[in-house]
């Protein structure tokens, strides 16, 4: 990097304000709200076949999966930081969920034992499969409306094949 196309110190506060998505007021502020968009979009065969060919072919875990897709929801400015981490367990759990139904084993991305045992002791997988369970139904598109936890009973009766290649 040449020293001289570096910042000028203290030039980020000559730029207009607002002027990213980030530093406006997110368009969703309710939690509940947000786990609806992200499962919405998750559910979108293109997206899940997308993920589903991360997690088999690149090997990458789920923790990283879902911090992308929260850092891009964020810097969007579709939801604050806060509500990110929030909901990152709900999605986290419908990912590994999904994957499971198409029979593959994902990795979790916990660093070591002891953070998993902590995420498992904290009852967040738990209360993340309850609130799965127990969402509304997702509108995948126009003319098709499954449940979360129906959606991923459906396709765990698909083998892994028959995802097609594109």
């Amino acid at each position: 990097m040449d020293m001289f196309s570096a910042p000028i110190p203290g030039q980020s506060l000559t730029t207009e304000p607002k002027g990213f998505p980030w530093e406006r007021p997110p368009e969703i502020t309710d939690p509940e709200e947000a786990i609806q968009y992200h499962l919405a979009r998750i559910s979108e065969p293109e997206a899940l076949e997308s993920i589903l060919d991360i997690i088999e072919i690149d090997n990458l875990d789920l923790k990283t999966i879902t911090n992308g897709i929260m850092r891009g929801a964020v810097a969007k400015g579709l939801h604050s930081v806060d509500v990110a981490l929030i909901i990152s367990p709900v999605i986290h759990e419908f990912i590994k969920q999904g994957a499971v139904a198409f029979g593959l084993d994902p990795d979790d991305g916990f660093e070591d034992k002891a953070e998993k045992a902590e995420y498992n002791k904290s009852k967040k997988s738990d209360l993340a499969k309850k609130m799965i369970k127990n969402m509304p139904p997702v509108v995948v598109k126009e003319e098709l409306v499954v449940s979360p936890a129906e959606q991923v009973t459906a396709e765990k009766t698909k083998g892994l094949m028959s995802r097609g290649v594109k």
